[in-house]
């Protein structure tokens, strides 16, 4: 019986998004995080660029550029609509990142500890469901590669002072909540 099992793969729910289905919403979600992501380090450099951390924003923008052009691809490649929002990530990300940066540098790191962080959990979630479904395993590797940088960027900003931010919880807490949300909105709309 066990053996039969694991021939069926896991089990879904009456409601539950089809894999394929499901690998759409996991692309689209994608590319719409990544350009979000894009935006707000964009916000940042916009303020801090000349700054003495305008390098590493710069950094970590051309990672999240990486991964924009990897999803960018993927919606292309397996003919996927992007999220109706991208006009909103557009704007919404930018003033995100600019907004904190305004704020100090210790709150524009604070952002990227919190959006990351969001993104690590998310990621680690996708990669979970195609290990589980045995698909996809190029995309598996590129997620968890991705993950990583991810969480590279939230260690800089921890490494530069984000948890000193004026508020910091608060500020952690509403960019945190804000990302999830943005990642369900980007899913369906």
């Amino acid at each position: 019986m066990t053996e039969t099992k694991k021939k069926l793969g896991p089990k879904y729910l009456p409601g539950d998004l089809s894999p394929d289905k499901a690998l759409e919403r996991i692309i689209r979600v994608d590319q719409a995080g990544e350009y979000g992501a894009k935006r707000i380090y964009q916000g940042q450099i916009d303020v801090l660029g000349d700054t003495e951390i305008g390098p590493t924003l710069r950094h970590m923008q051309d990672q999240e550029q990486e991964h924009l052009d990897y999803f960018n691809d993927q919606l292309v490649k397996r003919q996927i609509r992007p999220t109706a929002l991208t006009p909103f990530w557009h704007v919404a990300g930018w003033a995100v990142g600019a907004g904190t940066a305004m704020m100090s540098k210790e709150a524009a790191m604070a952002c990227t500890v919190a959006v990351e962080e969001a993104i690590d959990e998310h990621y680690a979630e996708q990669r979970d469901r195609l290990i589980a479904e045995d698909r996809e395993h190029e995309m598996v590797e590129t997620i968890e590669r991705f993950r990583q940088e991810e969480l590279e960027h939230r260690d800089i900003g921890l490494d530069n002072d984000a948890e000193q931010a004026a508020a910091y919880p608060l500020l952690y807490q509403a960019i945190s909540k804000g990302s999830k949300f943005a990642i369900w909105l980007a899913g369906r709309i």
